[in-house]
């Protein structure tokens, strides 16, 4: 890339041996030989009096010195990166690549959506997607890896910056013609005579659900448990199982009529949010910026969930 010619190599080289682990892995990544590497990173730590790394059996660990370095090390990056995509901002927005990261209830169906049609603008910006669990989804925007997360979640992110935060309570979701489809809501209790379909234990789906029968001592056995979202949504298709989601998640297809959604009368459902994040301190480049503002647009359109 363009922006490798605005850092420092000795960052640059330092900086990969922090993401791989050890110099023979930066050596791999980088295509430099592990003596050039070694060397940068022993003239970083004379020239700055401290040890960055403790050298170990199983690979190199940050010292708290190496941390503070590895720190500026990635802003120095996500800003010459930034500086190369805004001058070729400056040609007409005619290239230029967006990172985003999104947990599974965004990515599968919203995320995808929105990306085609910012594209049907902006048709030379190229997108790569990560999709993992909200722990991960923060990390990759906390280590420089997204320039914009978007997830659910329930506790504050050291080092992020929330952009966006609206609540997402946990819903009921069924078929279309569904016997619990004419209640306007509905209690943990109406559930039991009818099979589940959950997400697994590590979503901030699953963990309210838990946390909410829990609270009113009321057990459930899932028929079916899925860490694939759309699995879960096509069981729901062929039967009176029930499952959980966000407004989010399934509002295409609530829109075309697949499936329907009831709220639930407990307040401990209610206790997480939507979220979109970038990192804290940063400056997004242009082309970022654009797509962030048509992913709030999106999201305002609905009541988010």
């Amino acid at each position: 890339m363009k922006s490798e010619y605005l850092q420092d190599i000795a960052l640059r080289y330092f900086l990969e041996v922090v993401r791989s682990g050890s110099i023979a892995a930066a050596s791999q990544r980088l295509n430099v030989a592990s003596s050039a590497i070694s060397r940068q990173i022993s003239s970083l730590e004379g020239l700055l009096d401290t040890v960055l790394f403790e050298r170990r059996p199983r690979g190199m660990v940050l010292s708290v010195g190496g941390e503070m370095l590895a720190a500026h090390a990635q802003k120095v990056m996500l800003e010459s990166d930034r500086v190369v995509a805004d001058l070729l901002a400056l040609k007409g927005l005619r290239r230029g690549r967006v990172r985003v990261a999104a947990s599974e209830g965004l990515g599968v169906d919203f995320v995808p959506r929105l990306i085609r049609a910012f594209q049907q603008q902006y048709p030379a910006i190229q997108f790569q997607v990560y999709v993992g669990p909200p722990a991960l989804v923060s990390r990759h925007v906390r280590d420089g890896n997204a320039d914009i997360g978007v997830t659910f979640n329930r506790l504050p992110e050291p080092f992020i910056k929330i952009v966006y935060q609206k609540p997402a309570p946990v819903l009921l979701l069924m078929r279309n013609g569904h016997p619990l489809s004419k209640f306007k809501s509905v209690a943990l209790s109406q559930l039991h005579p009818y099979p589940l379909a959950l997400p697994d234990p590590d979503t901030t789906l699953r963990q309210l659900f838990d946390l909410a029968c829990s609270h009113q001592q009321l057990l459930f056995e899932p028929a079916l448990t899925s860490n694939y979202i759309q699995t879960l949504h096509n069981y729901l298709l062929e039967g009176d199982a029930l499952s959980i989601t966000g407004e989010v998640t399934v509002r295409y297809r609530i829109a075309r009529g697949e499936l329907t959604m009831v709220p639930i009368r407990d307040r401990v459902l209610n206790g997480r949010y939507v979220e979109v994040q970038t990192l804290s301190g940063r400056t997004l480049p242009r082309i970022a910026e654009i797509f962030l503002a048509h992913l709030l647009g999106e999201l305002n359109k609905g009541e988010a969930g």
